[in-house]
Order: structure tokens, then C-alpha cells, then sequence
């Protein structure tokens, strides 16, 4: 209750209005509001809010899908130069090619997608399991080493719809990489 000679508190201040008499409305408005004490937002400006924070999230998230993609491939083509090294280095020291990747201590390693490294010794395997390329011709001479890629699945022509996302090392060790690009 207001004491005598003072204004409530409770009564409401009348809208402001324009010289023209038209109450003051748009972000002019709302500033004037708030530097009055008139605090808060309304629905329709916290319903703005939140899809334009969503879209930076959403737009945030397919960046970092892309980056993490990536960040799998370079690791790939980094494992399979590695262990073609080892291979490499295996060969020099015994003459031969190893059997399989446990002869070289790599029986265990998995690539990004939690797939084991495939590894076709040409000596040891049927001519119809190596990779070939989009003319049909053998990648590699005397062995092939490939990851499976995202999808899990291949098929020994590169053309293969599942071998697309493969990463697998061709011209005897001068390319590792996507078999796409290949």
C-alpha cells in the first residue's frame, strides 16, 4: 500500500507511445523496455534463439564428422605404410614374404573401423582374390594389404561398389590410399 503523497508500485506504467501517438514498437522498443526495467524475452524470440543455436550445433556436428573421417583415413594410410615397411623389411631378412601379419607381430592390429588389415601373400593365395584395378589388372606384384574401409566389406575389383571406401596400397607400394582415388 502506497503511503499518502507517493505512487504504488503495482500500477501499471502506461505504454510508451511516438510523437504520433503509435506505442514504440521492434528492437527500438524492446531497448527502451529494457533500460526501463521491463526484463525477459518473449516465446517467439526464445523459439529464435534455440533454432539458431540448433543450426550451429547441427553445422558444428557435420564438420566434426567430416574432420573425424578424415582423421580414420590418414591413420589407415599410415598403418598400412608401417606394416608394408614391415613386410618390406621381412623380406629382405628371410627371403621370402611372410605367411600372414602374425609372422610380422601385426596379427592383433586393427584399422580405425575395428577391422583387422587384410594381408594376400600372391605365393600362398589364389590369383582370384588379388585386388584389381578398373582395367581388371592386378594392383601390387607380389602381395596386397588393404583395410576394408568404413564399411567392413570388399570385393577384390576396385569398381566394386563395397570396395569404393577400401584403402589399399597398389603399384607395389607407390600409392596407399582411397581405392576411389585410385
Amino acid at each position: 500500500m502506497a503511503l499518502p503523497g507517493q505512487a504504488s508500485r503495482c500500477l501499471a506504467r502506461p505504454a510508451r507511445r511516438r510523437a504520433s501517438g503509435r506505442p514504440i514498437g521492434g528492437w527500438a522498443g524492446r531497448l527502451k523496455r529494457y533500460a526501463a526495467g521491463q526484463r525477459g524475452l518473449t516465446l517467439i524470440e526464445l523459439l529464435i534463439i534455440v533454432a539458431i543455436v540448433a543450426t550451429l550445433a547441427t553445422i558444428a556436428l557435420l564438420w566434426y564428422g567430416g574432420v573425424t573421417d578424415q582423421a580414420k583415413l590418414a591413420r589407415a594410410v599410415a598403418d598400412i605404410s608401417t606394416v608394408s615397411g614391415d613386410i618390406d623389411t621381412f623380406e629382405m631378412t628371410h627371403d621370402r614374404l611372410p605367411i600372414d601379419l602374425a609372422e610380422i607381430g601385426r596379427a592383433s592390429l586393427k584399422d580405425p573401423w575395428g577391422n583387422p588389415y587384410v594381408y594376400l601373400n600372391f605365393s600362398t593365395t589364389p590369383a582370384g582374390q588379388q585386388r584389381k584395378d578398373h582395367n581388371l589388372v592386378p594392383l601390387n606384384s607380389t602381395y596386397d594389404l588393404y583395410s576394408k574401409g568404413k564399411d567392413g566389406q570388399s570385393q577384390p575389383p576396385l569398381t566394386a561398389a563395397v570396395s569404393q571406401d577400401d584403402i589399399v596400397r597398389a603399384s607395389d607400394g607407390n600409392y596407399i590410399g582411397l581405392a576411389s582415388c585410385y
